[in-house]
């Protein structure tokens, strides 16, 4: 099985939010619910190579917020927005 990518990663992490009435969360949140919405496989679960005690799809939640700028991402495209320590589906006043 291959890995996830950023994107379905970043459409797990809706999928988290739009089960939360506030429609945010932190990362660690993400992070412990996100396996229940992907199918993870045994690349995806290995040690990252750059962040010690991560795995290698707790990395691409990361990445969601460090990639922002590209286009592609979830909150280069609005899907998303960055709120300190998480994420958070865009609400009216925020994309106003």
């Amino acid at each position: 099985m291959p890995r996830v990518t950023e994107d379905e990663v970043a459409k797990a992490v809706e999928d988290v939010l739009k089960g939360r009435p506030s429609g945010r969360a932190t990362i660690k949140e993400l992070v412990a619910e996100i396996p229940n919405h992907l199918k993870l496989s045994a690349e995806d679960l290995k040690q990252s190579g750059t962040r010690q005690n991560e795995a290698v799809w707790e990395q691409q939640v990361r990445n969601i917020t460090s990639h922002k700028a590209s286009p592609g991402n979830a909150i280069y495209e609005g899907r998303l927005i960055a709120i300190q320590g998480g994420l958070a589906l865009p609400c009216k006043e925020d994309v106003a």
